[in-house]
């Protein structure tokens, strides 16, 4: 019997990552509270990701107030952190986001000379 569930297991698992879209970010970024320099930032993450990503992206805003545990088990130490968590490997870039340039770079996204958004 436990062959059965570990079988059916991994296929559902192996059916779910063939259906993911082998192009898709998967983003998360963490804030802290509502502030002036949170909402930039969010702004900031969503354009960039619509101007450049066009649609193929994930993108999860954490308040770490409002989940501290998702900030304590993502290691996050100072906010605003924009963590690409897919694909592999994950990178963090901490700031405000307006270094487009350095977030290129950060990302790997292989652009650069940006100006700020």
């Amino acid at each position: 019997m436990k062959t059965t569930k570990c079988s059916s297991a991994t296929k559902a698992f192996e059916k779910a990552l063939a259906t993911r879209p082998a192009s898709k970010y998967v983003l998360r970024l963490y804030v802290a509270g509502a502030t002036d320099r949170s909402q930039q930032a969010v702004l900031r993450a969503r354009q960039l990701c619509e101007t450049e990503l066009q649609g193929n992206f994930e993108l999860e805003v954490i308040d770490v107030y409002q989940q501290p545990i998702l900030a304590r088990d993502g290691q996050i130490v100072a906010t605003p952190t924009l963590v690409r968590e897919f694909p592999q490997p994950v990178r963090r870039l901490i700031g405000n986001l307006a270094n487009t340039s350095g977030l290129f770079v950060g990302l790997d996204w292989g652009k650069k000379g940006r100006t700020a958004l």
